[in-house]
């Protein structure tokens, strides 16, 4: 085996070398023995430092060693193997190979290192120029050097048109609460439901970034926003508000309800790029945990029921995963989370939060029933409210059975609406709609209080009717003009 010049390698070796000659330096020899000993210890079997192979020194090998750490302050790195004033540079290699190699790579990124070069090989038997090549690895060594290694096969997305790929970096928040993962799981087993039929379940988990603590875990039987905001509030009321969440694209994740909830508790949302899912690899690491650790553990129950797996994964995050060292933060998730300050906030009630995760609309409210439609279902309007237009309602669109009535300028909570009931309301009884005020029954009189500042600012300007009054004929002028009329009729 041919060792190469890393760092590592000539480490080792400077290591080996210090400890053949250790015992000269700590306990020097007395006048005219040194030789005597280097030849014992060149009498010796040593370890090769990459084969463990059995290797031995020649004596003049180790008294060089001994004159060359004797009086330096750092013996090992004076025993290291010198780097090559060669090193990174490949002579080999001229500007037309290199141009060529890089060619074959630009136009051929999943081939081999062996297939470049044999094709490379190829090439050189109509261009002379590139003779004499270089071998197969020296070329490796150049594309390795250069970047040039074998691509891995794009995912769909990555061909899409204005994909920028970025670099992958590891994180991790100062401080718990400072930030949340969530996301959902497809189970590796079905369950059985009371009606007999299995079906697969999906686990909605959140995490804490900086502590690895589970804040909730449950299996649902859908993926769906209802499912997302019952498993997130009951974290919420377990450990808290955070100050951020980081979840994917899911339609879950971002609905109108979950992005508005969100924003109403005040909590920062981020969302993973577009089918990049290791950068939420903290909650696939947890998936990990488990599908080794606790589904493993079921598999002797043949009839595993929802409510069953439940409450064994509850039991095993409270008692196995908490308590266990993590393999990252090298302490157990519970220890971390309890021994260092968070950035939390305290949870609301049950019903605020409920409130919370609902979609703000506007409707247009009926005048004639006080009702507005939403989502295909009618509601009715308490009658102090119906002088508003437009009234604004928050909604949870998998549940219809009620909707809030806020106020749009403040969000407060004004009315609980629900559906109208028509079999209520074929009793007949209407109460009457009060009125502030009853209209004026007597005649108007006068001219209105503007028409008259109007025609007194117009007289004030001094300026006389802008219009000629044509004259009015009175009776007697009528029968005159009549009978004038008339005796030039018959005269004709």
């Amino acid at each position: 085996m041919v060792d190469d010049d890393t760092g590592a390698t000539r480490v080792r070796w400077a290591r080996l070398r210090f400890s053949i000659i250790g015992p000269l330096l700590s306990a020097p020899p007395d006048t005219g023995e040194l030789w005597a000993q280097i030849e014992a210890l060149a009498a010796r079997n040593w370890r090769h430092p990459t084969t463990s192979n059995a290797i031995r020194f020649s004596a003049k090998t180790i008294e060089r060693w001994f004159y060359t750490a004797r009086n330096v302050l750092d013996p090992i790195k004076a025993l290291e193997r010198r780097v090559p004033k060669h090193a990174g540079t490949f002579p080999s290699i001229n500007d037309d190979v290199a141009a060529e190699i890089r060619g074959l790579r630009r136009d051929h990124p999943r081939w081999t290192f062996q297939l470049v070069h044999d094709n490379l090989v190829a090439i050189a038997v109509g261009k002379p120029s590139l003779l004499p090549l270089p071998g197969y690895a020296s070329v490796c060594r150049f594309m390795r050097h250069h970047g040039l290694g074998k691509a891995r096969r794009p995912r769909r997305h990555e061909l899409e048109q204005g994909f920028v790929a970025r670099e992958r970096r590891s994180f991790e928040v100062r401080h718990s609460h400072a930030l949340w993962h969530c996301d959902f799981h497809d189970g590796s087993r079905n369950v059985l439901l009371p009606n007999g039929e299995w079906k697969k379940p999906f686990l909605f988990g959140v995490l804490d970034d900086h502590s690895r603590l589970c804040c909730h875990a449950q299996w649902y039987l859908d993926v769906t926003t209802d499912s997302l905001v019952h498993g997130l509030s009951q974290a919420i009321m377990k450990r808290g508000i955070p100050r951020a969440l980081l979840s994917d694209n899911g339609s879950a994740m971002v609905a109108a309800e979950t992005v508005q909830g969100l924003e109403r508790l005040s909590i920062t949302h981020e969302t993973t790029l577009p089918r990049t899912p290791e950068q939420n690899g903290k909650q696939e690491a947890f998936w990990g945990v488990i599908e080794g650790r606790l589904m493993p553990m079921l598999e002797g129950e043949k009839m595993l029921t929802l409510e069953l797996l439940n409450r064994a994964t509850q039991a095993f995050v409270e008692e196995d995963y908490h308590r266990n060292t993590h393999s990252e933060v090298k302490e157990p998730p519970l220890t971390r989370y309890l021994r260092e300050p968070h950035l939390g906030r305290p949870s609301p009630s049950s019903d605020a939060l409920r409130r919370s995760f609902r979609v703000e609309m506007t409707r247009t409210q009926r005048r004639s029933d006080g009702t507005i439609t939403v989502e295909g279902v009618r509601y009715e309007i308490p009658a102090a409210y119906r002088t508003l237009l437009r009234p604004c309602v928050r909604v949870a669109r998998w549940d219809l059975s009620s909707i809030e009535l806020v106020d749009p300028r403040t969000g407060v909570h004004l009315a609980t609406l629900t559906p109208i009931d028509k079999h209520a309301n074929s009793d007949g009884r209407r109460r009457a709609i009060p009125r502030e005020e009853a209209p004026s029954t007597a005649p108007a009189t006068g001219i209105a209080p503007l028409l008259k500042q109007q025609m007194a600012d117009y007289a004030a300007t001094g300026a006389p009717p802008a219009y000629i009054p044509k004259p009015i004929a009175t009776d007697d002028d009528s029968a005159k003009n009549v009978t004038t009329r008339d005796i030039k009729d018959g005269e004709q």
